[in-house]
C-alpha cells in the first residue's frame, strides 16, 4: 500500500507579522504555532512520515514539539518551493513512486481533522492529486495599480487554495523538474502540477482553515482553536452513570 508523508515548510521568517521571532514560533495558549500544527497532522494520521523544513540557522526550534515517531529535519530554502523540493530530494531513497506527499503550511494550525481524512480518501482514488479549497465567497475587485478599482471579477468558479495539497511522489517530482526547466514561478504545488496539463481535484474544506499571516491573525487563530476544542468536547457522548441492575 502507498505510504503517506507530510511535508511542512517552516523556514519562513514571517516578516509581515512584525514580531521578534518567525510566526511559526509565536505562542497560542503557551505553545508555538508549529506545535499546534504538527499535533493536528499527527492526530489525523499518526503513522505518516514527516519532513519538517527548517532554516539552517533556526534557533527557536525544539524537537520536543514533534509528535511523529518517523520524522526528518530538512534544510529549508529561500522560497517555499525550494523547501518542498529539498524534502522531495531527501525522500528519494525512501518514498515509492505512488506514495502520497501532503504539503501543509506550518502557519495553518486550524485545519480540521475531518477535512484531512476526506482529502486522503479522495487522493487514494485520484491520480491527478487534490487540495483542500474553499469557494470564493466575497466580491473580488481588481485594482488599477494605484489602489483604485479597475474592474469587478466574477467569483463564479473561483476557489481559494488551502493546504494540505497532496500528490503522488512521482507526479510531484516530475512537476517540480519541469517547472525548474521552464523557469516557471511555482506559488503552490498544484500550480506546478497544473503546468503539466494535469487538473488536480478541489476538495471543499471549512473556511476556518486560517493561514496566520498578519498580527491580527494570531488572536483569530486562538479563538478558532478554542471553538474547535469546545465543539469536539460537545460531540463526545455523555458517560452514563446509571448502574446496571444485576
Amino acid at each position: 500500500m502507498s505510504r503517506l508523508w507530510w511535508v511542512v515548510p517552516a523556514a519562513g521568517q514571517g516578516r509581515r507579522m512584525g514580531a521578534e521571532r518567525p510566526k511559526q514560533y509565536l505562542q497560542i495558549d503557551g505553545r508555538p504555532v508549529l506545535a499546534h500544527t504538527l499535533e493536528r497532522l499527527h492526530r489525523a494520521i499518526p503513522q505518516a512520515g514527516l519532513c519538517l523544513c527548517l532554516d539552517s540557522d533556526d534557533r527557536w526550534f525544539d524537537s520536543a514539539w514533534v509528535p511523529f515517531d518517523d520524522w526528518r529535519r530538512v534544510k529549508g530554502g529561500t522560497e517555499r518551493v525550494d523547501s518542498v523540493a529539498n524534502a522531495l530530494a531527501i525522500l528519494a531513497g525512501e518514498a515509492a513512486d505512488d506514495d502520497l506527499i501532503l504539503v501543509h503550511d506550518v502557519a495553518r494550525p486550524c485545519v480540521w481533522i475531518e477535512d484531512l481524512w476526506r482529502l486522503v480518501e479522495v487522493l487514494n482514488g485520484e491520480p491527478a492529486g487534490a487540495l483542500l479549497a474553499a469557494p470564493v465567497a466575497d466580491t473580488v475587485k481588481r485594482d488599477d495599480g494605484h489602489a483604485h478599482v479597475r474592474t469587478t471579477v466574477s467569483r463564479e468558479g473561483l476557489w481559494q487554495a488551502l493546504t494540505p495539497q497532496g500528490f503522488r511522489y512521482r507526479l510531484l517530482c516530475r512537476a517540480f523538474d519541469v517547472a525548474r526547466e521552464r523557469g516557471l514561478a511555482v506559488t503552490d504545488e498544484a500550480s506546478a502540477v497544473e503546468a503539466l496539463g494535469v487538473s488536480p481535484r478541489l476538495v471543499a474544506a471549512r473556511r476556518d482553515n486560517l493561514k496566520i499571516t498578519h498580527p491580527e491573525d494570531l488572536a483569530l487563530a486562538a479563538h478558532i482553536l478554542a471553538t474547535q476544542a469546545a465543539l469536539e468536547l460537545s460531540s463526545i457522548p455523555p458517560v452514563s452513570h446509571h448502574r446496571q441492575e444485576s
